[in-house]
């Protein structure tokens, strides 16, 4: 939001001047919570870890004890507790029937009303509904979505006219590296396949 703002400010001929009072939240030192730390989960503690940032993280299964001190992670086993205690709060889970609205009323209700929600996983992984009144009665500070449901939003959708969210295409993925190497990947898994090979990155292995 500060960024986007920002920009705008920036760059509109009404601009005059910057407030000295218009200020954004620090992340240095502030407290993440990780909801799913599988590999792309890790991944983000990593970089986490370099603002100095106290890293909790839920997952179905605790990572090893090396793994946790090598990010500074801290295992929280009920997600209520990794939700009361964050300033910015990311889902990093598959979509699957126990994920489905996995951050709905009750769990936005736990979250600090300083906190920021940033999901990268899948739309649904949010009750948007439920977000939506959140952002509306300041129950959270405000959401960073890179996925919503459908894709894209009903261009009527209360979400695009709220000043406390950004929302982004779906662009996790989308640089010219990152499809080819999810394309090399495919093509190795085909090819895999073919040649009566063990499949590198099988989804739901027997």
């Amino acid at each position: 939001m500060y960024l986007h703002t920002g920009c705008q400010i920036a760059v509109s001929p009404d601009t005059k001047y910057f407030a000295v009072d218009w200020l954004g939240v620090e992340v240095t030192r502030a407290t993440l919570g990780i909801i799913g730390m599988g590999s792309i989960g890790y991944k983000v503690a990593q970089r986490a870890r370099a603002f100095n940032m106290r890293i909790l993280y839920h997952n179905r299964n605790q990572r090893r004890k090396e793994e946790e001190e090598a990010v500074g992670a801290h295992y929280c086993a009920k997600m209520e507790d990794l939700l009361q205690q964050s300033d910015f709060v990311m889902l990093v889970v598959n979509l699957t029937p126990e994920t489905h609205k996995l951050i709905g009323k009750k769990e936005l209700g736990l979250m600090k009303p300083t906190a920021t929600l940033i999901n990268i996983s899948r739309g649904a992984v949010i009750d948007q509904d439920a977000l939506v009144e959140a952002l509306q009665n300041k129950v959270i500070r405000a959401a960073a979505l890179d996925v919503t449901y459908p894709e894209p939003l009903p261009r009527d959708h209360p979400l695009l006219n709220l000043n406390n969210v950004i929302i982004t295409p779906h662009t996790g993925t989308a640089t010219v590296q990152a499809i080819r190497m999810m394309a090399e990947e495919a093509i190795a898994n085909m090819l895999a396949v073919l040649n009566g090979q063990p499949i590198p990155s099988e989804v739901s292995p027997k």
